[in-house]
């Protein structure tokens, strides 16, 4: 685990000073965020989080996948606010959508939460946690790093099952239904392409994609047509029937490395969900998905500009929110957010 870290640690070291002078290449952080933001109240915070991703990472790479999808999760619905984070009996973990987040990548953050709090108490939100953990995920798994413009702040509540539902693109949607939730935000069909790119890493559960396997109304082998025939065999091993409980790797080629082969998996017409294949299949982002399956640089780089541009969705800053002493809960002075009645209710929500 030490050698894993120092590896690691020196290679991220060198980028950190090619980068030093690189972010006014980078598109300028929206106001209230800031390159430099933590540099005198809490100058070791990305070396604490670096440090714990890498005893958790070591231990199982697999983690690196669920705290991206935290990531994007937390920040298409009411931007990146960490209200993904909070724990309550009618919280957004228990939408449908989220029903699959890790537990661990949830027990992860909150971790790293507390030793930032021990060096820095009071000072670092969740929601900046929370995408620093999904940038060295992303770097830890093989990926690209990037700095990141840190001081977003932590909401006070979390949003209803309307907006959940609302803001997180299904598995089952086709590209106009993925662009209808992704434009709005600012997203282009560039972004889009670049951000599902973040399905090189991870597994997915049979239900996910059934309806590529089965009829959904009499369970009846139907095999999707954009869908090679012998990735579907394989797949009818792992999902026997439309009701199973399985799961399985989202990149057939290299699961738990991040790179470009999801993209080739686009191309052999080998991935799990309607939202990756359709990618490929229509028009208006098919020459985009050829073109990182040849060329991983141009990915890395366009997915770099694509989840700074989504890491800064909607974030609170300034005196908004506030920042929380534990991930899970807001904190004591504003209302137990275990009271959901209590929540919904004191709570004005952006439809």
């Amino acid at each position: 685990m030490a050698k894993f870290i120092t590896a690691l640690a020196s290679v991220v070291l060198c980028v950190f000073v090619m980068y030093g002078g690189a972010v006014n290449s980078l598109p300028t952080p929206v106001a209230g965020l800031s390159w430099t933001f933590y540099s005198s109240s809490c100058p070791s915070l990305e070396t604490i989080v670096w440090q714990r991703m890498g005893a958790y990472l070591s231990a199982d790479i697999t983690q690196a996948a669920g705290l991206l999808r935290l990531h994007f999760h937390d920040c298409f619905v009411q931007g990146c606010d960490g209200s993904v984070l909070l724990n309550a009996t009618s919280g957004e973990q228990t939408a449908p959508p989220n029903l699959s987040l890790r537990a661990e990548a949830l027990k992860i953050i909150n971790d790293i939460k507390q030793n930032v709090e021990a060096a820095c108490s009071g000072t670092v939100s969740c929601a900046d946690i929370a995408a620093l953990a999904a940038r060295d995920s992303v770097v830890m798994a093989g990926g690209p790093f990037y700095p990141i413009p840190l001081g977003r702040r932590d909401s006070l509540s979390f949003a209803n099952l309307s907006t959940v539902l609302a803001n997180l693109p299904s598995p089952t949607f086709n590209v106009t239904g993925l662009i209808n939730v992704l434009g709005p935000k600012g997203l282009n069909f560039t972004d889009l392409v670049a951000l599902s790119g973040g399905h090189t890493i991870g597994r997915s559960n049979c239900s996910s994609f059934d309806n590529r396997l089965y009829n959904s109304t009499s369970g009846v082998q139907i095999r999707d047509a954009t869908m090679d025939q012998s990735f579907a065999k394989n797949l009818y091993l792992t999902c026997p029937t439309s009701t199973t409980v399985n799961t399985t790797k989202l990149d057939i080629r290299t699961p738990n490395v991040f790179d470009n082969k999801y993209y080739v998996d686009l191309l052999n017409r080998q991935t799990l969900f309607t939202s990756d294949q359709s990618l490929y299949t229509d028009t208006r982002t098919r020459d985009i998905v050829t073109n990182f399956a040849v060329n991983q640089t141009l990915f890395f780089e366009q997915f770099v500009l694509s989840m700074l541009k989504m890491g800064q969705l909607d974030v609170l800053t300034g005196s908004e929110g506030e920042i929380r002493k534990n991930c899970w809960a807001s904190n004591p002075s504003t209302y137990s957010i275990m009271d959901p009645e209590a929540s919904q209710e004191s709570t004005s929500y952006s439809m």
